[in-house]
């Protein structure tokens, strides 16, 4: 089937860049970097869409419900590196943000681009995860036409699931399909069609957003200091101690015996600290709170 790309702003062609094969390597650094600094202000121009859309997904998440992106590619493979750095930065359960790729996990460090074509494997990918009424799905996709991904957004919708589309075209199928449209669009790429460069950096701007501000939302962070963080090598249980400090204003060695009485958890540390709970309490008045060390030091003793 032809595929028609002169409509799609991701597949422009900007002829004052026909010279970039002749250019010096200084004039191409800074024109990327020129275009690069554009995308900010199209991820700004979207900003309601993506607090819209975020307020959905952080409804799923304290429902029980997972968070899944999808995607093929460039946009598959962001989504997977979002998914995967959840779990350290806020403790996540296992599952409970999910990357999935057309093409398998293999496709991540091995590209298979056929596999975008194919619309039945986006549905088929979404009921093998038994996706459901309690669960978000976040489809990416740059030119917002990709087949895999408008076929996990039917399934997600058949079944109920929040939708959200993230693309880099207006007015595309796929957010036509969604719940909400997040549409970021950041023009023609220097290297015409290489959405890999500003359209993928607006992606992963904005799943960044997505993940972090939910995160905060379900009260994964004490203000801005990842309360949640699963310190799994040195640095990180560098930064846990660090962080009980800056929370608590307690100098190095009490945070240290804090955290070591605390078996590692950060927010418990805290609890105990600024409260003088005992270990036990602390963690009952987290529970209480629903995991917010805000509300847990305020909670009635």
């Amino acid at each position: 089937m032809s595929v028609d790309l002169t409509t799609l702003v991701t597949e422009g062609w900007r002829p004052e860049w026909s010279d970039i094969d002749t250019r010096s390597t200084l004039d191409l650094v800074r024109l990327m970097n020129a275009e690069d600094a554009r995308v900010p202000a199209a991820v700004a121009s979207a900003a309601a869409a993506l607090a819209a859309a975020i307020d959905g997904v952080v409804e799923r998440l304290e429902g029980g419900g997972r968070l899944v992106y999808v995607g093929a590619g460039t946009a598959g493979r962001i989504g997977v590196l979002d998914a995967s750095e959840c779990g350290p930065t806020f403790n996540t359960a296992p599952g409970q943000v999910v990357g999935v790729i057309a093409g398998g996990d293999g496709a991540v460090s091995q590209a298979s681009e056929s596999a975008e074509d194919d619309d039945d494997a986006g549905a088929a990918d979404l009921a093998q995860l038994t996706i459901g009424p309690g669960d978000a799905v976040v489809a990416v996709s740059a030119s917002g036409r990709t087949p895999y991904a408008l076929g996990a957004v039917g399934q997600a919708r058949s079944v109920g699931a929040l939708t959200v589309a993230v693309t880099c075209n207006p007015g595309s199928p796929l957010a036509a399909a969604a719940d909400h449209a997040i549409e970021v669009v950041v023009g023609p790429e220097v290297v015409s069609g290489s959405t890999r460069l500003k359209a993928g950096t607006a992606q992963k701007l904005v799943l960044n957003t997505i993940s972090t501000v939910s995160m905060v939302r379900l009260g994964k962070t004490y203000g801005n200091l990842m309360v949640d963080v699963r310190a799994g090598n040195e640095k990180l249980r560098a930064r846990a101690q660090r962080i009980v400090e800056l929370a608590t204003g307690c100098p190095p060695e009490e945070a240290a015996a804090a955290l070591a009485s605390a078996d590692g958890e950060v927010r418990t540390a805290i609890v105990t600290l600024l409260t003088g709970d005992e270990v036990t309490a602390a963690r009952d008045a987290l529970a209480r709170a629903g995991g917010r060390v805000r509300e847990a030091i305020r909670v009635d003793r």
